[in-house]
C-alpha cells in the first residue's frame, strides 16, 4: 500500500509516518520502480501499535523499548515481562485515576440540573 492509503488506514499524517521512519520506529519500506514507498501488513500492524500506545500516553522512548524487544529474534522472556509488567502496572493506575475523575464529573453531573450557577468548590475533594 502507498503512504496515502497506510495515512488512512491508521489515522497517522504522512509526514508522522516518514519521521517515524528516519527514527527507526517503521522499518524502511520497499520502493515502487518509480522510488514510491510500498508499505505492508508489518508497517501496518506495527505502525497501528504506535499509534495506540501514544493516544495512550506512553511516551515514544518506551515504545520504541518494547517495539525492540519484539524486533528481537531471541527474546529474553525476563526482559519482556519487566517491561510489559511495568506498563500494565502504569495502565492499572491511569485507570484508576480515571475512574475518580470519571465519578468527581458524575457527582457534578447529578449535582448540576444545567439551570443556575454551581460553586466551583463542588468539582474536587
Amino acid at each position: 500500500m502507498t503512504i496515502g492509503e497506510l495515512a488512512r488506514r491508521t489515522g497517522v499524517k504522512p509526514t508522522t509516518i516518514r519521521w517515524y521512519e528516519g527514527a527507526g520506529i517503521l522499518p524502511p519500506p520497499d520502493r515502487s520502480g518509480g522510488g514510491h514507498r510500498l508499505y505492508g501488513p508489518t508497517h501496518l500492524a506495527r505502525l497501528e501499535f504506535v499509534r495506540r500506545a501514544r493516544e495512550l500516553g506512553i511516551p515514544l522512548d518506551e515504545v520504541r523499548a518494547l517495539l525492540a524487544l519484539a524486533d528481537r529474534s531471541i527474546r529474553n522472556r525476563a526482559e519482556v515481562h519487566a517491561v510489559a509488567s511495568a506498563r500494565l502496572a502504569d495502565v492499572e493506575r491511569r485507570l484508576h485515576r480515571l475512574a475518580e475523575f470519571r465519578d468527581e464529573l458524575q457527582r457534578a453531573v447529578e449535582t448540576c440540573a444545567g439551570h443556575g450557577s454551581q460553586r466551583a468548590a463542588s468539582l474536587g475533594p
